[in-house]
């Protein structure tokens, strides 16, 4: 099994950037709830060897399995990491691209707000579209495949935003936002069909397209 490398992040070292943030988004599909990203730097010359934290991208890792990757990396010495959320009301305002793109700027600031004085110098953003901003940036296709640090943000952008759900699941039960997560699954469209959407179904997506 093929697992995300540090190769991408070792070659814009080399080629003198120290500080090398990696961007991934989760929940761009769903009906209801926002959109999240996060981004991951690894400090270069750690002494701490990734080898052990054999990551791939979170839609290929169980629920629990993301927990316990997202408690490692959260919580080690040589990584850094900052998440973005843009809700469903501002996905309906400015479209799900580009609300994607807002929560990946938000979780740049935030990372750069959690590292102190060391900037961010260079972006790989998972997937074939780039953010506004000026600092130097490369998309590539499936990076929370490939790159080490896009698989890491994958996990927090996934483990962040299903939590949201499950807190959403509290306040409309109904839903079950707990199970699908907000995912256009048949149960879930059983259950607006019952009910009819809520507050935080996004009202530009549609939601009355399969035949149940």
């Amino acid at each position: 099994m093929k697992y995300a490398s540090l190769a991408e992040e070792k070659r814009l070292w080399r080629k003198g950037y120290k500080f090398v943030a990696c961007l991934d988004e989760a929940g761009r599909g769903p009906l209801a709830g926002p959109v999240t990203a996060a981004a991951v730097t690894v400090r270069q010359f750690s002494i701490f060897n990734f080898q052990f934290l054999k990551l791939r991208d979170s839609k290929q890792l169980s629920a629990k399995r993301r927990e316990e990757f997202y408690k490692i990396i959260t919580n080690h010495p040589a990584i850094s990491w900052g998440a973005g959320v843009v809700s469903e009301k501002v996905i309906d305002k400015i479209n799900i691209l580009e609300a994607t793109k807002l929560a990946m700027t938000k979780a740049v600031k935030n990372i750069e707000a959690r590292r102190g004085p060391h900037r961010i110098d260079f972006l790989i953003l998972d997937g074939n579209f780039k953010i506004d901003s000026l600092i130097p940036q490369k998309s590539i296709i499936k990076a929370d495949e490939k790159v080490f640090s896009c698989a890491a943000a994958s996990i927090i952008a996934k483990v962040t935003r299903d939590r949201i759900m499950i807190e959403y699941h509290k306040k409309y039960p109904q839903y079950r936002f707990d199970l699908h997560k907000g995912y256009g699954t048949k149960l879930h469209y059983q259950l607006i069909k019952i009910y009819g959407p809520c507050q935080i179904h996004r009202k530009s997506f549609r939601l009355d397209n399969v035949d149940i």
